[in-house]
């Protein structure tokens, strides 16, 4: 067992990172959270500033002692959860070489339908669990080495390291002495493969990524390395779990056994159920992703994923004005019971599973003379609950399994007007628990289980409590008329 019993989580997501301090009863002792700059250099490109990420990691560090009364020396361990497919170059030495390419980057699209032409998708599928599509982080990294002179010259001088955030993060923490990832992270990338979890030779000659310049792929929760030389912490701090947003979610909503599903609603919003022990092949448009690997065994899990959730709502506000606040749009919309004939579709960075289409765009349909501002608003939660609706549908589907109840996270769930449609649409419960960051929580404990603070998973389901569980009211027939207006809008986009 460790001595000191508080485990520090980095959270760093897609507009900001959170980091959170958790204690052993599972209580959350203190927190902070700094967004930082979204670049968008061309249309459809959006990249992040590695250094600054580091920068924000650091801060929130500082103010998240401070909110928990707490000195560095008091952690038992840290655990890390990240933006997932967003990939990043640097040097041995720690220096990006260029900005993070993010998931939601579309640069790569033609280079993914170039390798569809060539008839390399089920090979991918079979290999990967995933789809060609420039979500995923091996284009991502075929664009840096052909179109970075740095990334090249780097490669060529013996200096090159690749990875996704959660690598970044453990080789800036461990000042360079660990270049990892985890089984979780790196089925993101379409270059490993999903049974034999290593990097597949087949899939690194189609994107020409060579091995050298990748982490090691290790497990959810071990010491991949200690503290090392920063600001905010001193040395020896053990770094001992990690895993992408959407499986520490998974692993946070305590969604141990097959069957259990949860739905996060951040940026984009997905939706993954536990699988067990083996991967399930989707025929319906659905990916096949490792959930965590803990002490040797690897659980997976199907995943369905819009890129676009709550980022819709930010675009009402900042680019709409239709809103002050995220929060304001759910008065907004309360002003009109229905959404009348306008639906909202929101491709704005293309449309997911299952339709996988990068050239889809967002779209109102149905306006007429008399649509308001509070039609718009209600229509935009309308259309984040439809897409779930989907990709749950192909779950059902793919799984063979009913899904008595989906968990819910993420900043949204605080809307119960979007909770409760859910759960219409749905036709099954939506059970939102007390606390809503379980993406932070996931990676708490994966680091307190990899450092000993806690020996099982016991501990984590104890801990898990329901806030408030949303049951369907809507009719057969009122549900049915929803969902054709949709798949009719989805065809127009």
């Amino acid at each position: 067992m460790a001595k000191s019993r508080y485990v520090l989580a980095i959270d760093q997501g897609t507009t900001g990172t959170h980091v959170s301090i958790v204690d052993e009863k599972v209580k959350v002792v203190g927190k902070s959270y700094q967004e930082f700059k979204q670049h968008f250099p061309k249309p459809g490109w959006v990249e992040h500033d590695l250094a600054e990420i580091w920068r924000t990691v650091e801060a929130c560090i500082t103010k998240a002692l401070k909110a928990a009364k707490l000195k560095g020396s008091d952690l038992a361990a840290i655990g890390i959860t990240n933006q997932r497919e967003t990939t990043g170059a640097w040097t041995k030495d720690g220096k990006p070489l260029h900005r993070a390419i993010v998931w939601q980057d579309r640069r790569t699209s033609d280079r993914c339908a170039e390798l569809k032409a060539r008839g390399e998708e089920q090979r991918v599928r079979e290999k990967t669990g995933l789809v060609l599509d420039p979500y995923f982080s091996g284009t991502k990294m075929q664009w840096l080495l052909e179109n970075v002179p740095a990334v090249k010259g780097a490669l060529d001088s013996g200096n090159l390291l690749f990875g996704t955030i959660d690598t970044w993060l453990v080789y800036k923490l461990t000042a360079g002495a660990a270049h990892v990832t985890d089984v979780s992270n790196a089925s993101r990338t379409l270059l490993m493969d999903l049974r034999a979890l290593q990097w597949d030779e087949q899939m690194l000659s189609l994107l020409q990524v060579p091995a050298n310049v990748l982490p090691r792929i290790a497990a959810s929760a071990e010491v991949y390395g200690q503290t090392r030389c920063m600001k905010s912490l001193p040395d020896g701090i053990p770094v001992s779990g990690m895993a992408g947003d959407q499986q520490a979610a998974l692993f946070g909503q305590a969604c141990f056994a097959p069957g259990e599903a949860k739905c996060t609603y951040g940026t984009g919003a997905f939706l993954l159920m536990n699988v067990g022990n083996a991967p399930v092949a989707s025929k319906a448009g659905l990916l096949s992703t490792v959930a965590w690997q803990l002490d040797g065994q690897t659980t997976y899990a199907l995943e369905g994923s819009a890129f676009i959730a709550g980022a819709a709502v930010q675009w009402l506000r900042d680019g709409l004005g239709l809103i002050k606040k995220a929060s304001d749009i759910e008065a907004l919309a309360k002003k009109v019971k229905e959404t009348g004939s306008v639906v909202f579709v929101p491709a704005l960075a293309g449309l997911g599973a299952p339709h996988w289409n990068p050239e889809a765009r967002g779209l109102f349909a149905g306006i007429s003379r008399d649509t308001t501002s509070a039609h718009l608003a209600r229509a935009v939660l309308e259309g984040m609950a439809l897409q779930i609706y989907e990709l749950a549908d192909a779950m059902r589907r793919d799984s063979g399994r009913d899904i008595p109840a989906f968990k819910v996270d993420g900043g949204a769930v605080a809307n119960n007007l979007l909770m409760q449609f859910q759960a219409d649409v749905l036709g099954t419960q939506v059970v939102r628990p007390k606390n809503a960051e379980t993406t932070s929580l996931g990676a708490a404990f994966l680091g307190g289980l990899g450092a000993g603070v806690w020996e099982s998973t016991d501990a984590i389901k104890h801990a898990w409590k329901a806030d408030k569980v949303f049951f369907a009211k809507m009719g057969d027939e009122e549900r049915a008329r929803h969902l054709a207006k949709w798949s009719s809008a989805v065809e127009r986009a």
